[in-house]
């Protein structure tokens, strides 16, 4: 477990959980009681939105304090002057049969081959790339999002995408809820002038705070749907976002089903499980196969 000190990262998850907690104030507060006053519908709607906050504040958390895939960094400091002096020593450095880098001896794998990191001076895996936010290489790694405060990588994608999934069910269901309130009280848009104040202020309040939650909703559940699509026709070319923006995939040919695919990220099972935040199968068989680690050996599991 682990959060990054990065104040962007930081802001972007007290907005997240500001926008989550004041979503189910106006739904309790504003909409079910006043709505759904006295009537076991209301209770229904309260705990069902809840559950769901439930669920994405777990994702969320997941995603946050996950490890992405950090390529942990060699024990002892290996000697990378020669990789800096000269370019054109590097493929001597690294070995023959590599183009944009090598690695150990017996690296090279189905997935690509393993190539040095400047930064982090150190061997990485193929389809790691370092991250400058973290400073460090990771796993499979996607993209930094701010909103978790954390890169997406091998191990987390499926939590981010959890994380996705509920905001954009919890927007979906704030939406037709507040449609729901006005329609069935239309009489609270008509600001009668002979009300009393207390009731007027009342109204007024509720027509502004479902109103925001309104434009909140949309703006939230927009922005996720777009990641979702990308995230999605990511998994399904076996392509991350870091890999289709410097074209890296189109010289590593590996076609598998869609399914397949997804299931190498939201793990293998019942379909049930994909919605849970649970451990990830990419984690369990690195856990798995960690007793056998060794730096400098292969770490494609």
């Amino acid at each position: 477990m682990h959060l990054r000190k990065d104040p962007c990262g930081i802001i972007c998850i007290f907005i997240t959980y500001a926008a989550v907690f004041y979503a189910d104030y106006v739904v309790c507060r504003w909409i079910v009681l006043t709505v759904f006053d006295g009537s076991l519908w209301g209770c229904f709607h309260i705990i069902l939105f809840n559950i769901i906050i439930t669920f994405l504040t777990m994702a969320h958390l997941r995603a946050v304090l996950s490890d992405p895939g950090i390529v942990p960094l060699p024990q002892t400091r290996v000697d990378f002057s020669d990789y800096h002096d000269n370019v054109e020593q590097q493929k001597s450095f690294l070995g023959p049969g590599s183009n944009d880098g090598g690695g150990p001896p017996g690296s090279e794998s189905e997935h690509g081959t393993w190539t040095v990191c400047t930064r982090c001076e150190a061997y990485r895996p193929p389809r790691a790339h370092h991250c400058r936010i973290c400073k460090r290489c990771v796993r499979r790694m996607d993209h930094h999002c701010p909103w978790i405060n954390n890169c997406v990588g091998e191990f987390n994608q499926k939590y981010f995408m959890q994380f996705l999934f509920y905001v954009g069910v919890l927007s979906m269901y704030s939406m037709a809820l507040i449609v729901y309130c006005w329609v069935n009280s239309t009489d609270d848009l008509k600001i009668c002038l002979h009300c009393p104040k207390e009731d007027l202020l009342t109204k007024q309040s509720r027509i502004l705070h479902t109103v925001i939650l309104m434009l909140e909703s949309m703006l939230f559940g927009l922005f996720v749907l777009a990641i979702m699509i990308d995230q999605i026709s990511a998994i399904f070319s076996d392509e991350t976002a870091i890999e289709q923006a410097k074209k890296l995939g189109r010289h590593r040919v590996r076609k598998q089903p869609k399914m397949f695919l997804m299931e190498e990220v939201c793990g293998k099972g019942s379909f049930i499980y994909w919605f849970i935040p649970c451990r990830s199968d990419a984690h369990t068989r690195h856990i798995a196969s960690s007793s056998n680690y060794k730096y400098g050996n292969r770490l494609d599991v």
